[in-house]
Formats: structure tokens, sequence, C-alpha cells
């Protein structure tokens, strides 16, 4: 593990490693839906629940993803499975990142029930272990250049983190940007291997529950090259998420629901209506 000083303040300003040590389980349902899903066969919104075992390798349990309530969709790096009530497995695939591999752009390559699966799963495991997991072996970590958000004239710090080979993520190296003063998480950038399509993802209303900041709300935006260098951002949104209950289990078996609204130090803002 290769720590920078700024990853040792963005998870003092979340909550802190000797906390996240403690949890063991977290929760969320949330409202999701975007142009992609639409593209990709799934269209309106959805309701689902994750669950997933901080102690773990990556992993999650998915309920009211698509179809019956009542199945389990269950994802791991290697493997994902959609099992009824009655434990029958429905559907099963093992090393499901590779059938994204003869996916292509346009026209849009539809998705199946597993595709989905994996791809919620590996994102919202992701996010809900972010930024806590940097600090594991395996991932490497460097400050990059100060980034300047030129609409609410912010100044954000960047990370640059470096997945371990194997690791279920949007890509291998991805930056993420922090507040100045506050080290809290304001948007991250990635290529989007399996969907081939660069993305910058705003994290908004971040709230604190059993003592650890989570992002409420996240929209993600296209992102392409613009002049000088700089990108230039989509106003469409092709994945939004907003949390409507997160749940913390600690290691006494302590289960903590309410969330308090964390106050940012400075507004938080993006180019092209972020927030819409």
């Amino acid at each position: 593990m290769s720590q920078s000083s700024l990853l040792e303040s963005v998870i003092a300003a979340h909550g802190g490693l000797s906390r996240w040590s403690q949890i063991r389980k977290l929760s969320c349902t949330w409202n999701f839906h975007g142009l992609l899903l639409d593209l990709k066969g799934f269209p309106g919104w959805r309701q689902p629940t994750i669950t997933i075992d901080t102690k773990a390798s990556p992993n999650a349990i998915i309920t009211g993803l698509n179809g019956d309530p009542t199945n389990k969709w269950i994802f791991s790096a290697n493997h994902v499975s959609i099992v009824n009530a009655d434990g029958q497995v429905l559907k099963e695939r093992s090393n499901p990142r590779d059938s994204f591999k003869t996916h292509v752009r346009y026209p849009p390559t539809p998705w199946d029930e597993l595709d989905l699966l994996y791809f919620v799963g590996y994102a919202m495991y992701n996010y809900l272990v972010t930024p806590f997991v940097f600090a594991n072996d395996g991932f490497q970590t460097k400050e990059l250049e100060p980034y300047r958000e030129q609409e609410r004239g912010e100044t954000w710090r960047v990370l640059e983190v470096t997945y371990p080979d194997g690791w279920p993520a949007h890509t291998k190296v991805q930056q993420f940007y922090f507040g100045e003063s506050d080290f809290l998480l304001r948007r991250l950038d990635y290529f989007a291997d399996v969907v081939h399509s660069s993305a910058a993802h705003f994290c908004f209303d971040l709230k604190r529950y059993g003592g650890i900041v989570v992002p409420t709300y996240r929209r993600v935006v296209r992102r392409v090259e613009g002049e000088n260098g700089r990108p230039l951002l989509s106003a469409m949104t092709s994945f939004g998420l907003q949390y409507a209950k997160v749940t913390v289990e600690d290691e006494q078996g302590k289960v903590e629901e309410e969330g308090t609204y964390v106050e940012v130090q400075t507004n938080v803002g993006a180019e092209n209506g972020a927030r819409k």
C-alpha cells in the first residue's frame, strides 16, 4: 500500500479507519435511473436494496433489482447468480466480466439480468466502501495537481487510485476529487470498461450514518475531451442514484439508520449543471 497524506485526511473526514474497522455490514435502499439503463434494456426507476459484508472480498446481496422482489441477486467478483425464495438458482454466470468483452457501444449491446447484476453489484459495493478500502493492501494512491472547478470557484484536491489486479471496478485507475479544506468527496472520474465510456460522477448531500460519511445523491454524466484539454460534460444523466435508507451494523450488532447531514465547507458545484 502506498498511502498519501491526502488519503489519510480523506479517510479521517469520512469517519476514520478505527470506526470503519468496527463496521460489519452496510445496507442501502436507493432509487436509480438513467439513460444508460434505458439503452441497455432496463428503463425506468428502480428501488432495490443492497447489503454488503465489509469484512469480505467484494460482495453483495441485492433484492428488488428486477422482476420478483423476493429473489436474491448475489454478486461476487467471479460469480453472479439469481436465487429464488426457495434457494433455487434461477440464473448464474462465472467470470461475469468476460461477457462484456463482445459488447459494443454503438449500437448499444443490450444487457441481460446477469450483466445488470454484475454492473450494479460492483458499482454499489465500491461506492459504499470508498474511501476506506483505499487503505487496504494492493491499492496504490497518489495526489495529482489540484483541480479548479470554475462554475463555483472551488479548488478540489485530486487523488488517483490504482486498484489491485482482479478487483471488480469501473476501471483500474480512477481519479477522486475532494474538498480543499474539508476533504469530503465531490466527484470521481473514470472510464467505465464494461460500457466503453468515460464518466464524471458527482456526489452530493453527504450524511453521517453510524459514524461514517456517505454521499446520498450521485449523478453520473458522460465526459469527453474539450478544448485545451478540459473535459466537456453531457447535460444528460447516464446514471442517477438517490439513497433512501442506509443501515450500518457494527461488530456488536448495533444498528444505526438515522443519518445527519454533513455540512461541506464550500458549495458543491460542477460544470454544465451537474446537480440537475
